[in-house]
């Protein structure tokens, strides 16, 4: 059996040191680039209650089962929805607008609403639906 000198040089260079390193820099790194993603917790200041000075620019229409109108909230009739539609369009040119029907709705007034957005000139027209529950 043969015993190495001590001062003869190492042939190999052992790397297991440096790996080791490596992954604990590659954990270390890991870690914190999702800690910045996520941000830090903070105390936030209170807003007032006041309401924004931005306008909502997205409409909503809604048909109820009985063939209700409403521009958002309000309940409306199609001449009147008509008129505050073409007040908006005058306001902001081109304005999304989410129709929301009722699945027990009748069809010709969804299709008199999609005419009288036609008429406007308003073609930025997204129907809201319910996502299918399988």
């Amino acid at each position: 059996m043969k015993i190495q000198d001590d001062t003869k040089p190492y042939d190999d260079i052992n790397i297991t040191p440096m790996l080791d390193l490596a992954y604990v820099l590659l954990v270390i790194f890991i870690i914190m680039t999702t800690a910045t993603v996520q941000g830090q917790k903070v105390n936030l200041p209170k807003a007032s209650a006041a309401p924004s000075l931005a306008t909502q620019t997205t409409k909503a229409i809604t048909i109820a089962n009985d063939g209700k109108i409403f521009l958002d909230t309000i309940p409306v009739t199609l001449p009147e929805l008509e008129q505050r539609l073409i007040q908006q369009k005058a306001l902001t040119p081109e304005f999304p607008i989410v129709l929301r029907g009722d699945a027990q709705a009748q069809y010709q007034s969804v299709m008199d609403i999609l005419d009288l957005l036609s008429r406007i000139g308003l073609t930025q027209v997204g129907l809201a639906t319910k996502p299918l529950v399988r």
